[in-house]
């Protein structure tokens, strides 16, 4: 197959021979950096200018060169190659001068997920699915190899073809096509795996079936905007949903049925591992304007209602629960489900009570359906704590905190209003007036040090950043990449600025930052989660096609081996997929030194404002390479 991008973008020039990055800098920009040279020769006695020996004289009487919009003047130029590994004596973590080279992993570790990884999850509790979750390695236990692609990895279909279109031979598995056929999840068509769009509890197709919840709540109307798929199969839910402006978090566990999450992932529909097992989803509450299972297999009506409560906890006030499978319609199936009447009945009104006991309402059941709704407020709630004693409502201020968390059987409290009808925490607008308008959080002043001229001015930020990738990045523009991961996404600015293109991001927010701004994401409408990125992300290898990072090294640098987290860059990114980090210049010497023996095409480019910011910009493309095909074995 054909590639349409297979190279960096060259900008600058890189001399071949000594690995040496030219800026071009005209005129007096020329005799303000030997200036600046000689300063840091002064202060670094080590420090050598480009010459060679200190502050160099140059003439000043150049013509004056600019740049503007990416447009270059006429005047002269002169070019001056620096060697920031040379020049630059400020260690930063460095072991060394020498460039380490990364060997490739044994092929049984092509789909290797670190902190998902069967054989270290057994040793865990299988009570309440805790072998499911997270499950890191140690350091002893770190690979210091880079996750090869099968040998005959092709370049994914562009959206919104891979909707229903994926390569075979990068996820070469049928075990899903023979155990879910009569479903229709997936079927394979020689070369490619077909998605036709069905579903255990929509044969009709997902499109059908969300029609049908359409008649039931409204959902073209931009008021429902973010969703949740607990359990999520191959993510066809949510992949019917995006036409309708509805982005989905889906996640599933890493279980027998081999890459649900990857498949969802190389269509090019948001997803990522995960479980309702111990621990909270890592996402913010007030997240999803809806949630949804469809024979999830989750036991809501055990635990004293846990699972639902922590829905309830991710739940935007006046957000809806879709609810379909067993016991919902068990007049129906029940013989098909092998279960006794008494048992699906019983089952149906244990969670009939709990659903009153967090004091949502049920709006309707028809067919295979039943849609149940938060409320607005908490007013009626605390009423009803003179009925229901349990679950009571959480003490303390933790709604948000979801990293390694427990869940609790108590239920997360709301803003406090001041009447029965007001929208607790701030109502939204609608799409695609949410994405800009000052998200609730920052409005409300409940996000200390973020204000609405702030949020104002992060997105003409990113706009202009935006516009200078466009030019830097030709695909870009050009729809060649699908899935994009911002790895510390503060307010949301990068992915609102990429709005116009046929991209989603996964809007990360480390789990140690000063700042929670992952509401804040949400109630703008997009989707992400919290994550420590000294540990590997929940997902599949190869499953993004453009990584972004900025400031991400400077936060971490001293809390871990930053080389690890580019190894799990690299492994998350596909062949021939491309990494953005802005940084001070001090970190990306450092971060450049380790990309070199990664396979990676690597340039530092100067900062969108010029050449004189002291932040600057490392463009990066992973190389195409696959594994040797081998016996592989199953990890």
């Amino acid at each position: 197959m054909a590639r349409e991008y297979s190279g960096s973008p060259k900008p600058h020039h890189i001399d071949p021979k000594r690995k040496r990055l030219t800026y071009i800098v005209g005129g007096s920009g020329l005799c303000i950096l030997f200036y600046v040279l000689g300063a840091w020769q002064a202060t670094y006695p080590g420090f050598t200018s480009p010459s060679g020996g200190g502050a160099s004289k140059v003439g000043c009487n150049v013509e004056k060169s600019a740049s503007t919009d990416g447009q270059q003047s006429s005047a002269s130029s002169s070019s001056v190659s620096l060697n920031f590994d040379s020049h630059h004596q400020v260690a930063i973590n460095d072991s060394g001068a020498s460039v380490e080279n990364f060997p490739p992993c044994d092929m049984a570790y092509s789909e290797y997920t670190p902190c998902q990884y069967p054989p270290r999850g057994r040793k865990f509790d299988r009570n309440m699915l805790k072998y499911r979750e997270r499950h890191c390695p140690t350091k002893e236990e770190l690979l210091r190899c880079l996750i090869p692609a099968p040998p005959k990895y092709k370049t994914p279909f562009k959206w919104p073809q891979s909707r229903d279109y994926a390569w075979y031979d990068n996820i070469p598995h049928r075990e899903l096509s023979i155990e879910k056929a009569i479903q229709n999840w997936v079927q394979v068509e020689g070369d490619r795996f077909r998605f036709p769009g069905g579903g255990t509890m929509f044969p009709r197709g997902a499109d059908a079936y969300i029609d049908d919840i359409n008649e039931l709540i409204p959902l073209k109307n931009g008021k429902v905007r973010t969703a949740v798929d607990t359990g999520c199969g191959v993510a066809s839910w949510g992949a019917y949903l995006l036409k309708r402006d509805i982005i989905t978090m889906s996640f599933a566990p890493r279980d027998t049925h081999e890459a649900q999450v990857q498949f969802a992932l190389e269509r090019g529909v948001p997803a990522m591992i995960g479980v309702m097992g111990s621990q909270r989803l890592p996402y913010p509450s007030r997240a999803f304007d809806m949630a949804h299972c469809s024979r999830c297999l989750i036991p809501w009506n055990q635990l004293d209602g846990l699972y639902l409560i922590e829905v309830d906890r991710v739940l935007r006030p006046g957000g809806y629960w879709v609810f379909s499978g067993p016991p919902i319609n068990w007049k129906t199936y029940w013989r098909g489900w092998e279960r006794t009447q008494e048992d699906l009945k019983a089952e149906q009104d244990s969670i009939e009570d709990v659903v009153k006991k967090i004091c949502w309402k049920k709006v309707i059941e028809k067919g295979d359906l039943a849609i149940y709704q938060k409320p607005l407020n908490h007013i009626e709630c605390v009423k009803s704590r003179t009925v229901y004693n349990k679950p009571h409502i959480c003490k303390g201020d933790s709604a948000d905190s979801a990293w390694y968390r427990d869940m609790e059987a108590c239920i997360t409290p709301l803003p406090e209003v001041n009447s029965s009808d007001e929208v607790a925490g701030g109502g939204l607008e609608k799409w695609p007036e949410r994405a800009f308008a000052v998200p609730p959080r920052i409005s409300r002043s409940s996000m200390p040090g973020v204000t609405p001229e702030m949020f104002k001015e992060d997105n003409d930020l990113w706009k202009d950043r935006v516009s200078h990738y466009k030019r830097t990045i030709t695909p870009l523009p050009q729809g060649r990449y699908r899935n994009v991961m911002d790895m510390n996404a503060n307010l949301g600015g990068f992915a609102a600025a990429l709005m116009k293109y046929p991209v989603w991001v996964m809007n990360v927010v480390p789990a140690n930052s000063d700042r929670d701004t992952l509401g804040v994401i949400y109630e703008r409408g997009f989707v992400g989660t919290y994550h420590d990125w000294c540990e590997a992300f929940s997902t599949y290898p190869r499953t993004y096609d453009l990584i972004h990072a900025g400031g991400l090294f400077s936060i971490y640098q001293d809390r871990c081996d930053i080389t690890y987290i580019l190894l799990e860059i690299d492994r998350i990114l596909r062949p021939e997929g491309t990494v953005i980090i802005r940084d001070v210049v001090d970190v990306l010497v450092k971060v450049k030194k380790i990309a070199d023996g990664m396979r990676w095409d690597s340039q530092i480019l100067d900062h969108e404002s010029g050449p004189f910011n002291p932040e600057k910009i490392l463009v990066a493309v992973k190389s195409y390479w696959t594994g040797k095909p081998n016996q592989q074995k199953r990890l």
